[in-house]
């Protein structure tokens, strides 16, 4: 009995070394993989029909966002200082002076300024209606392209829980096929399935991230805009009397 019971420690130290052995290779297997090398084979293994889709998706996505932040952060003027100038203008060289500041002076706070004072001749009430309706053009520059920005965030992961339906039908077309409910035969299509809805929830929340920063520059600049718009009017007002 003795013999039995040393026989069976035995294997099982060899069992339970073995299996560490093991758990440690692919550990450091795991380890000497770069994040790049993971991303790639996650991508593979999800398959690159829905997931080429969804990095198109963010490819796009981004593309639109850089280019609305390097507009909206060109278009981002000192407007206090811009009002200054043109009183200063005004006051010493008219409303000609007044118009050369605002052609030298880049954003959409300026170009409504010029707009303003190329019809102050005609009045203050058609000075303000130039105002407001070049207004809503500079408001039109500002939200160009965003509605697109919006599809991609909504279609990314929409996509990848297409991708998830798709992964499952395979699963349930391999149960048929095998006549088992065994893991190993659902396991590749519910892998498949999870990899897409992961990498197109990813890509909505990256591109959520740039459209809110994106939102909330946009209603600075026209934060601004109505301030400055009101002071125009003002300036113009002082300057009739």
């Amino acid at each position: 009995m003795k013999k039995v019971v040393n026989i069976l420690t035995v294997t099982g130290f060899m069992f339970f070394g073995a299996v560490s052995a093991q758990a440690q290779e692919a550990a450091a297997a795991a380890e000497s993989e770069t994040f790049h090398q993971i991303l790639k084979r996650y991508f593979i293994e999800g398959g690159p029909g829905f997931m080429g889709i969804v990095l198109v998706a963010l490819i796009l996505g981004l593309a639109i966002a850089i280019e609305r932040i390097i507009y909206l952060n060109m278009a981002t003027t000192n407007t206090k200082k811009l009002v200054a100038s043109v009183d200063d203008a005004l006051s010493s060289g008219g409303v000609e002076a007044a118009k050369e500041v605002c052609r030298n002076t880049k954003g959409p706070v300026a170009s409504i300024f010029y707009q303003g004072l190329e019809r102050s001749s005609e009045g203050l009430d058609a000075a303000e209606k130039a105002v407001v309706s070049y207004g809503g053009v500079q408001m039109g520059l500002l939200e160009k392209n965003i509605s697109w920005l919006s599809l991609f965030i909504a279609l990314a992961p929409m996509l990848g829980f297409m991708g998830t339906v798709i992964g499952m039908i395979g699963a349930f077309d391999a149960i048929a096929v095998a006549n088992d409910i065994s893991p190993a035969v659902v396991a590749g299509g519910i892998k498949v399935a999870l990899l897409t809805t992961v990498f197109g929830l990813v890509v909505a929340i990256i591109l959520q991230i740039f459209y809110n920063y994106i939102i909330s520059k946009m209603d600075a600049i026209t934060n601004n805009m109505e301030d400055a718009s009101i002071s125009l009017i003002d300036l113009l007002a002082k300057y009739k009397k």
